[in-house]
């Protein structure tokens, strides 16, 4: 062996070792346990960044162990190729989307294996191949015959200069065009569906079955699906008009003094009255030009239009007007509210705004005189008891049995005027997507047969070549018409092709299922391997998918179990979300500015431009605030095994990483002190002769020292065996080897087989965590296989049993210094061994002892007199 530790001469070379030997390849048709580890796969951008190296070398400490304990292990790797900036490179640079995405794929796939990740590439994916999008594209035929895929208008993010529908991302915050500048508008345009409120409450159960989930990705499902329990009510306008209503407090009914709808319901225009249509017109033009989030923000002011009408309360009679407010929205519930002002803050503050009547149906429990609605300065929304109520009065108000709601909701069915209900704030997935860079959607709509899906035969309908990208108009699928023309598959009759393509959550959505048989050129997968390998053992990622990605991939195999192709409930049985990487970064308070480190002196940072004091905190890595650590860098300078090991010691998996140069070069310090301690130890007289070459062979008695080694050892393994189960502590792990080597550097029993056992330890414990080097000295010490292929260490629980222990002795409670005992001694021996000490003697030999006070294990008190 080199007796420097050199990471290029190492790395390159057993890369391309290990994939001669095809070390990481998945087994397939194994008696072996399997063990499924997965990263998030990432979109093809170019450029690996620090957060990638965090969450794959995650996945690979977690997948290489595995392998050591026994399991067959599936560790794969593809692309989530599909998506806009693709696009945007073909609008700006003129290259076609396939070809600027397949050479991002080869050079994040080359930075990729040179991270050393045990990855198996023969299944390696990309969800722009027709290889997968016909699979995709089956599936969703899949979700259509099930009567789960459907069309209907949604509105979407218009740009009338450009005359082209946007992507959420392609609007800036202030509710323009990145490209052109124009004020974006709302339209309303026919797009697919797919019916995952079908699965809302399966959903939502299940969430119960995710034991090795975070509690918080949990919770954030759970609000995402938004259960909610109460009545539909349906009002009648004054022209015989039904307006439905979900209300969680069908209790408050009586309270209920005015409507408001969403200024896009369908009965707005027909309510409106010619006095009122011109206000009305100039509202709705103003809310389809706004975001959902700007009209649900709690602290934007009410505004609202009357439409001129009223509707009839069905519980009291009590005419109401009806108005629009764009704080409701369309794709929530009914698209309609009835509004209760004194129990709802936010009905409170629109009806303050526009002088509406205000009516208590609810008032704290035991109070005589109760507030006039004039008087009121918030709407009351603690417990209480029904007043003005009818039947309700005095019921306690609240949800639980026996309750106001409770009664309403049998009040309302037994009088015919509502029924118990229950919504979800989950909605139906829009799939479509106005854009060329996605998976085309399998269906051809007949002017005869309607929405026609293309025969499985004929799939995948490829996307065409020699597209025209301007960035302006309709997608440019669109505009092919040797494309969109085609005929009828079922009456023959000339029809036109679906010109949208899919959200890219589509192909996202089922990839872990393609990899256990990735090849397959007849079947989507073969349902025997994916039910083998399924569901995914441990899922790793950023806690940024936790809702749309996670909840679509729940969404997904739900689906496809209910079609027969599975037989299992939930694709993830563990997830980890790892935390972001942020680094030091520098920043303008006045100007906003962020400036480059290399312009700033960290002892006083100043602006260079304007000398002013710099903010300096930090903050996720970013291109744009110029706090970016390039790993290509670290790669080229310290190597893989030390930016593996810095990104696993820093901090807990799932907490942010604050990085930090001088950390990093403290773990290339700690695997250089490793070197050292094997090299030398490789180089002891008679090494060649030592049975395996360095495997140590322990038969005889073993001295103190040997004996306070190996404990020092099977402590190791114990601690860092913990850490590498249940909750990931791979911060400690890496702590614990330190100590380890620190014990191995300190012992004076260097050519016993204990020491040798440590030795392959320490290269044992940490070869999932620095492959490399562990492999490097691995075969330096004569071994012919793999270090990746060894069993893992093995606890002695026997070696951390010890001998001898500290006693504590005291005199009159006050601690005068410790003694080694027997640590089997039995109270009496321990007060002999203490009371014939010489540290005990100092302070006994001339006094009385007129009590001894023995706690076993830990210490002696004497009490003198």
């Amino acid at each position: 062996m080199e007796s420097r530790y050199n990471p290029a001469a190492i790395e390159e070379k057993w890369q391309q070792v290990w994939a001669e030997q095809g070390l990481d390849l998945a087994p397939e048709n194994s008696s072996l346990p399997k063990y499924y580890a997965v990263s998030m796969f990432p979109y093809p951008s170019g450029n690996l960044h620090m957060g990638h190296v965090r969450n794959y070398t995650i996945t690979d400490v977690i997948a290489r162990h595995k392998r050591m304990q026994g399991y067959r292990v599936l560790h794969p790797m593809g692309w989530d190729a599909f998506g806009l900036p693709a696009e945007n490179a073909a609008i700006e640079r003129g290259v076609p989307p396939a070809k600027w995405t397949q050479q991002n794929i080869e050079q994040m796939r080359n930075q990729l294996k040179q991270l050393g990740l045990s990855i198996d590439w023969t299944r390696e994916v990309a969800t722009c191949s027709p290889d997968y999008y016909h699979w995709t594209q089956w599936l969703f035929l899949e979700f259509f015959r099930a009567g789960l895929a459907y069309q209907k208008e949604a509105t979407v993010n218009w740009d009338p200069i450009d005359q082209t529908v946007l992507a959420n991302e392609q609007v800036d915050s202030q509710g323009k065009s990145w490209r052109s500048g124009a004020l974006v508008e709302r339209r309303l345009l026919r797009q697919w569906f797919l019916k995952i409120t079908d699965y809302a409450e399966q959903l939502l159960t299940d969430l119960d079955k995710l034991e090795g989930w975070p509690d918080r990705v949990k919770l954030m499902q759970e609000n995402w699906i938004g259960k909610s329990t109460g009545a539909q009510v349906t009002f009648t306008t004054e022209t015989g008009e039904a307006l439905t209503v979900f209300t969680t407090r069908p209790d408050t009914l009586w309270g209920a003094t005015f409507m408001v709808l969403s200024p896009e319901h369908p009965l707005v225009e027909s309510l409106t009255t010619p006095e009122q249509a011109e206000a009305i017109a100039l509202y709705q033009a103003a809310a389809a030009g706004k975001s959902e989030i700007d009209r649900t923000a709690e602290d934007k002011e009410k505004t609202g239009v009357w439409t001129g009408s009223y509707a009839l309360n069905p519980v009291n009679g009590e005419k109401i007007p009806v108005w629009i407010a764009d704080y409701v929205l369309m794709g929530y519930g009914t698209g309609a509210i009835m509004a209760v002002p004194a129990h709802d803050q936010r009905d409170f503050e629109f009806a303050k705004r526009f002088n509406l009547p205000i009516k208590s149906v609810v008032q704290p429990s035991g109070q005589v005189d109760q507030v006039t609605d004039a008087e009121m300065t918030a709407a009351y929304v603690d417990e209480g008891v029904m007043v003005n109520s009818g039947a309700l009065d005095g019921i306690p108000a609240g949800k639980g049995a026996g309750q106001s709601v409770e009664a309403a909701v049998q009040w309302l069915e037994a009088n015919d005027k509502g029924v118990g209900t229950i919504t979800y704030r989950l909605r139906d997935w829009l799939i479509s997507r106005q854009r060329y860079w996605g998976s085309p959607i399998p269906v051809i709509h007949c002017p005869h047969c309607g929405a026609v899906p293309v025969p499985d035969a004929d799939l995948p309908v490829l996307l065409p070549e020699g597209v025209e990208f301007s960035g302006r108009g309709a997608s440019p699928l669109s505009k092919l018409d040797s494309w969109i023309n085609v005929p009828c598959p079922t009456c023959g009759t000339p029809a036109r092709r679906e010109t949208d393509t899919m959200d890219t959550f589509m192909c996202s959505s089922w990839y872990y299922l393609r990899y256990p048989d990735a090849r397959n050129d007849k079947q989507a997968f073969d349902p025997q391997k994916v039910n083998d390998w399924l569901p995914v053992d441990q899922y790793v990622g950023g806690i940024e998918h936790a809702i749309l990605h996670l909840l679509y991939s729940r969404f997904f195999t739900k689906v496809l179990r209910d079609r027969g192709l599975l037989n299992f409930d939930e694709p993830f049985s563990r997830l980890l979300t790892q935390g972001m990487v942020q680094a030091v970064t520098y920043k303008n308070p006045t100007t906003g500015k962020y400036v480059q480190p290399h312009q700033v002196d960290p002892s006083s940072p100043h602006d260079p431009d304007t000398g002013e004091a710099l903010e300096v905190f930090y903050e996720k890595m970013s291109k744009s605030k110029y706090n970016g650590v390039d790993p290509k860098d670290v790669l080229a300078k310290q190597g893989a095994d030390t930016a593996r090991m810095f990104i696993l010691f820093k901090a807990p998996p799932e907490k942010d990483l604050e990085w930090d140069d001088a950390d990093v070069e403290g773990q290339f310090r700690f695997l250089n002190r490793v070197w050292r301690l094997v090299t030398e130890f490789a180089e002891q007289p008679g090494f060649a002769e030592q049975p395996g070459a360095g495997e140590p062979e322990l038969t005889q008695e073993l001295s103190k020292e040997e004996k306070d080694l190996r404990r020092s050892i099977h402590l190791a393994i114990q601690a860092v065996s913990d850490d590498l189960e249940g909750e990931y502590q791979f911060n400690t792990a890496v702590s614990e080897m330190m100590k380890l080597s620190n014990a191995l550097g300190d012992s004076s029993c260097k050519s016993s087989p204990v020491y040798a056992e440590g030795i392959n330890t320490l290269l044992k414990l940490l070869a999932p965590f620095a492959p490399h080097i562990t492999e490097e000295l691995w075969h330096g010490l004569g071994h012919a296989d793999s270090i990746h292929t060894q069993t893992w260490c093995k606890l002695d629980p026997a070696a951390l049993v010890v001998d001898e222990i500290p006693l504590v002795i005291q005199v009159m409670g006050k601690t005068r210094g410790t003694i080694q005992v027997p640590s089997q001694a039995d109270r009496a021996l321990l007060e002999q061994l203490a009371r014939e000490s010489e540290l005990a003697q100092r302070y006994i030999a001339d006094k009385e002892v007129k009590k001894v006070i023995v706690v076993p294990g830990k210490l002696v008190n004497f009490v003198i007199g």
